[in-house]
């Protein structure tokens, strides 16, 4: 099954992106990073097969050759998402959607997702933190259950999970990956994926576990 893939990301602006991560880092630091994070992301997403690519970008940032780009809307990251679905749907085809806070992505991720929409309506991937990394729907109008599901909560991925039973949909699960939102988090992605973009960024702005900076 062939489907849109999604991206949903803010621009990487020093103050608005990854402001869990300071301290230990500046602004300016933990925006280098967030940067590393979405190029590692669409890079990605850019090698694996989809009907069509879209950035749906809070703030000015490019989008790769070849893929469309959508700005957010909704006042909040429930109305985000479930706006991301709906602004970019594409009759009778599948959508999948990723953050970029996730930049150990692989094609074999995505391609997993996809494929679970052969027997499922939805595949859904849970992060460590409680919430979710992934959705994929067989029809993105469904993400309009999104806005009644409280974001950026420890049973996030739950409340997700019953919204979309809630609506009859036969929901699979697929791999569970740590979202990157603090130095912890930013230390064991890269030492666990060491190459690419990411890895560079936190190897140049993080050190040991003590926070120090170069």
């Amino acid at each position: 099954m062939n489907a849109q893939l999604v991206v949903i990301a803010k621009a990487p602006v020093p103050g608005r992106v990854k402001t869990r991560l300071c301290p230990p880092c500046t602004p300016r630091q933990a925006a280098a990073i967030a940067a590393a994070a979405l190029a590692d992301t669409l890079a990605t997403v850019s090698a694996a097969p989809a009907r069509r690519r879209t950035l749906v970008v809070d703030g000015d940032h490019p989008a790769p050759p070849g893929w469309t780009s959508v700005g957010q809307r909704g006042d909040g990251l429930g109305e985000r998402l479930a706006h991301a679905f709906a602004d970019t749907a594409l009759p009778g085809v599948p959508t999948v959607l990723v953050g970029m806070d996730t930049p150990q992505l692989t094609a074999s991720l995505l391609a997993s997702a996809v494929d679970a929409l052969d027997a499922a309506d939805a595949a859904l991937g849970p992060a460590e933190d409680g919430g979710w990394w992934i959705l994929a729907l067989r029809d993105p109008a469904h993400a309009a259950a999104l806005t009644a599901v409280p974001m950026s909560t420890a049973d996030t991925g739950a409340l997700t999970l019953a919204a979309l039973h809630g609506l009859g949909l036969r929901t699979a699960r697929l791999a569970a990956l740590r979202d990157v939102d603090t130095a912890a988090d930013a230390r064991t992605v890269a030492a666990e994926h060491p190459h690419g973009r990411f890895a560079a960024a936190v190897r140049e702005h993080l050190t040991a576990p003590h926070g120090a900076l170069r």
